[in-house]
């Protein structure tokens, strides 16, 4: 077996390990709609030991009048939630969500912008969890913390550095949000419809087969190489409503073997901010 995962991990293989004392599991099942519904679900039945990371809290800062939704955390505060978890630099980590990855994702981009490299999603979340005959608790994990050093995050680009990628092309800009969205024909979240110009489209449930897994790498492969076409992976800067989704598309591209890619942190919330940035509505 492996001695660590840092892209996806079965549920199979999760059922075997994720009890050793350097296994870390967490928790982040979210509902954007409903923002306390995944804290109640973990609550209510959780993977044994497992901890609970809420996107709002734990995983972002609070927005501000220039940020998109989910800007990131202050490092500080989330090198001080590391420790409570207690996750440490030697640690396998593994995050999981109610199925998709799209919240996963998240934490598991976060950790590898801070250098923790042996971090992966499990495959199908709580759903896949659940289907292999994992057990559920509901009791608190306790740990004994310990201080986390972080290095500087690294692997995102600014909104000011999107602004020039207007005018040089030095990047192409993936939006993993619905094509609607993308097009410009819905918006139930922004208050503007539409997409940074030049970007192409890549819902991110694309990545994932009807049983909510992701598909296999070399499926991943060819979709990927197809929208791409000659953009290099480490030219391509992935964005979504908030920065969360887009995490998903990320994660795709390195389980295909496609690395290098960056995340737009602020993406279209943060975009839509300036009354003055281009809109473009329709297919690219």
């Amino acid at each position: 077996m492996s001695d660590h995962y840092d892209t996806l991990i079965s549920a199979e293989t999760c059922l075997q390990r994720c009890a050793a004392p350097d296994w870390r599991v967490i928790d982040c099942r979210y509902d954007l709609q409903e923002h306390d519904w995944g804290l109640r679900a973990y609550h209510e039945s959780h993977i044994p030991g497992a901890h609970y990371a809420d996107l709002a809290h734990d995983l972002s800062s609070p927005p501000g009048a220039d940020t998109g939704r989910h800007p990131l955390p202050d490092w500080q505060a989330f090198a001080d939630r590391l420790s409570r978890w207690g996750v440490h630099t030697d640690h396998q980590v593994v995050v999981y969500d109610q199925g998709s990855g799209a919240f996963a994702a998240r934490l598991w981009w976060l950790l590898r912008a801070v250098g923790h490299r042996r971090v992966a999603v499990l495959n199908g979340g709580w759903a896949a969890w659940q289907a292999a005959g994992g057990a559920g608790s509901d009791r608190q994990p306790a740990r004994h913390a310990r201080p986390v050093t972080l290095s500087p995050g690294t692997g995102w680009v600014t909104t000011e550095q999107v602004e020039r990628n207007l005018q040089t092309g030095e990047f192409l800009l993936v939006d993993a949000r619905s094509g609607e969205r993308f097009r410009g024909q819905r918006e139930p979240i922004d208050p503007v419809a539409g997409h940074i110009p030049g970007a192409v489209n890549f819902p991110f449930e694309q990545n994932l087969a009807a049983d909510g897994r992701f598909l296999p790498s070399d499926a991943l492969r060819e979709l990927w190489a197809e929208r791409l076409g000659a953009s290099h992976p480490g030219a391509v800067v992935h964005m979504c409503g908030s920065g969360v989704t887009a995490c998903h598309n990320l994660l795709a591209m390195e389980v295909s073997g496609l690395t290098g890619s960056r995340l737009y942190v602020g993406s279209w919330s943060e975009w839509l901010r300036d009354a003055g940035h281009p809109v473009a509505t329709g297919d690219a």
